[in-house]
């Protein structure tokens, strides 16, 4: 019964993705927009067009990981610059932060759509993200931007599932969020700050642990890592504490709640 259903999910997808005739998709390369991506291509060929957009809050390694997901998919792939730094009521870092960064994006992605021809901006949200905090999707709303995985009722583990499937290397990539989700809301974000923490989560990653957090409190940086990974970030923590330090932290801590999604949400 689990399988059907997936089935009739994956085909009320490409149903929808058929109806909009031509789309540009926010493709950053994570879970959902890369099966987004994958559909898309199936079912509209060169009707379709993923675009990435190359910003501070984006790190390398996942616009590399982009071009290598959009050229294994097969998809066209473009890759546009925004600056959200730029805009005010995004870097002071206000509870609706997410809202001007989702319509900073969304709007060039309209105009990428206009300047190309086609008919439809969508993006990767899906059937899970409707109850949780999410500022941006007032911006999907307000710009008329679709969101098929939703509209089709896939939840995150039905995605990772297909993407499987699909052979996609994405299908287990641990969720990700953009650099600004490390700062305590109120917390001004600059680009100097942003390269602290991406860097600072590009050293634990060397050590083999994939799935982190580096959450920025001024001179305290805080690092949730999976309950699996403690052991091993414990066994490296001088290496750590002195790469951390360098980088401009007094002080390194270990969360013992370890890592979870949208902890800095838990204040509100």
């Amino acid at each position: 019964m689990r399988f059907f259903m997936i089935d009739e999910k994956l085909e009320k997808l490409k149903d929808i993705l058929k109806s909009l005739e031509s789309v540009v998709i926010a493709f950053s390369g994570g879970v959902d927009s890369t099966l987004l991506s994958k559909v898309a291509y199936d079912v509209l060929g060169d009707r379709s067009l993923a675009v990435t957009a190359k910003s501070e809050t984006y790190t390398k390694s996942e616009l590399d990981d982009a071009i290598e997901l959009a050229k294994k998919i097969g998809i066209k792939h473009e890759i546009i610059e925004t600056s959200e730094l730029n805009i005010p009521e995004f870097s002071h870092n206000p509870i609706d932060r997410c809202y001007y960064c989702k319509r900073e994006l969304l709007e060039n992605l309209k105009e990428v759509a206009k300047l190309r021809g086609f008919k439809h901006v969508v993006d990767g949200a899906n059937a899970d993200d409707v109850g949780d905090y999410r500022p941006g999707m007032r911006a999907v709303a307000e710009l008329n931007v679709r969101s098929p995985l939703k509209e089709a009722q896939l939840t995150k583990a039905e995605i990772r599932e297909l993407s499987k499937r699909y052979d996609l290397p994405t299908w287990d990539k641990p969720s990700a969020a953009c650099l600004a989700s490390r700062f305590p809301y109120g917390t001004e974000i600059t680009a100097e700050r942003l390269n602290t923490v991406g860097e600072a989560e590009a050293f634990i990653k060397s050590f083999g642990i994939s799935q982190l957090r580096v959450r920025f409190h001024d001179q305290i940086a805080r690092i949730e890592v999976s309950d699996n990974d403690m052991e091993k970030l414990l066994k490296n923590r001088e290496l750590v504490v002195k790469k951390l330090k360098e980088l401009g932290f007094n002080y390194v801590t270990l969360d013992l709640q370890g890592y979870r999604t949208g902890s800095m949400n838990e204040v509100l």
